[in-house]
């Protein structure tokens, strides 16, 4: 190994013969997040790294573009409605609305993302059961991170005005890919993975990220929820477990429909992915301009004034104990530096990486409590 063995503070076995790569990007201030617990700034540098990553832009869209109810369904104790609207690009979005069934009044409103998961076939339908049920293909991905169950209608049983849009790239927003079978939902997963790269550098390009688009799209969403006339106002709140959770901590962070926020085993960081955990990460984690001026916990810290609920799988194979360990350091500096009404929370599951249905308990007492829902 010679000369790079000898330059490199700590060695990184992704990374090899080139680990002092890292120590040469920081002593030059390439990268704007610590490898030590001092955050760098403070709140308004973090919320300026957050709007110049994700948005929103300045005369963006604000607000579905031509939204229609394509169809109502009751299930189970659901009433829910099938919903598209459109971005102002691309295919229309579609979305599941979930209520108590029977249910007239306003209730509370709140945005359940589904997971990225290597799988892009399907959206909504990882998390929530629309009028047909769930199509076959997505029980594995219950099973193994969701404890079988579609934890959007159980929120939705338990008094809430529930909104679960496809993401962009995923479902009714996925991206057409040469050669590959519409119908063949294993391999347009494979194919569609392999893809995500192809697509941030059409991103990249434009001006954008995969990242920022996918965040674009659920504030949207979101200013979607909070003016229908079911929903109570004073804002939504929003949950969602890995890629899910990148898309919780981007509405924290970005969206003023928000007031509360669940994040699920997607916080670390960007130090504690260094090593081992950078390759099976989704792009949307590394977001044009972001790791350039900030960390992803001090993005997500950068709006104290409503409370955040970070949920961490101790055993995540995605995450290193020490990348999460910093993060949850992160988010209590930024929190207890600046009290403006929200509050933190960071527990720890002994978990791998999941929502499991003790995990999901505690998320619906948080949101219980944060978003006033009527007993």
């Amino acid at each position: 190994m010679g000369d790079a063995t000898a330059r490199a503070k700590r060695h990184y076995a992704a990374l090899g013969d080139f680990s002092d790569l890292v120590d040469l990007a920081e002593r030059h201030g390439w990268f704007g997040w610590r490898r030590d617990d001092a955050p760098v700034g403070g709140r308004a540098r973090w919320a300026t790294a957050a709007r110049q990553a994700l948005g929103p832009r300045s005369g963006d869209l604000e607000y579905p573009i031509s939204v229609r109810t394509e169809r109502r369904f009751r299930r189970g104790g659901i009433d829910g409605e099938v919903v598209s609207w459109d971005v102002g690009f691309g295919p229309r979005s579609v979305a599941f609305v979930l209520r108590p069934a029977g249910e007239d009044g306003p209730l509370p409103g709140v945005v359940a993302l589904h997971c990225h998961g290597g799988f892009k076939y399907y959206g909504k339908e990882k998390i929530a059961d629309g009028p047909d049920g769930a199509p076959p293909e997505v029980a594995a991905v219950r099973d193994q991170l969701y404890g079988g169950v579609a934890y959007a209608n159980l929120l939705a049983e338990q008094g809430y005005v529930v909104l679960v849009p496809d993401a962009f790239g995923f479902g009714s927003r996925r991206v057409s890919i040469a050669g590959v079978d519409e119908h063949d939902v294993a391999g347009y997963n494979a194919a569609a993975v392999a893809h995500e790269h192809v697509v941030e550098k059409h991103c990249r390009l434009l001006g954008t990220s995969f990242g920022a688009l996918v965040a674009r799209e659920d504030r949207i969403a979101a200013a979607y929820l909070q003016r229908r006339s079911d929903v109570a106002a004073g804002g939504v709140g929003c949950i969602g477990l890995s890629g899910g959770g990148f898309r919780a901590g981007a509405l924290h962070a970005t969206c003023p429909s928000i007031v509360a926020s669940v994040v699920v085993a997607m916080m670390s960081s960007y130090g504690g992915l260094v090593d081992d955990h950078v390759a099976r990460h989704t792009w949307m984690l590394y977001p044009d301009a972001l790791p350039v001026s900030a960390d992803w916990p001090e993005v997500v810290g950068s709006r104290t004034d409503i409370p955040l609920f970070v949920q961490y799988a101790a055993r995540d194979e995605l995450f290193s104990r020490e990348g999460m360990d910093q993060a949850d350091r992160i988010l209590g500096y930024a929190f207890a530096a600046d009290r403006r009404g929200g509050d933190y929370t960071g527990r720890f599951y002994p978990v791998p990486h999941c929502f499991d249905p003790a995990m999901q308990a505690d998320a619906f007492s948080f949101l219980a409590e944060a978003l006033g829902r009527r007993e």
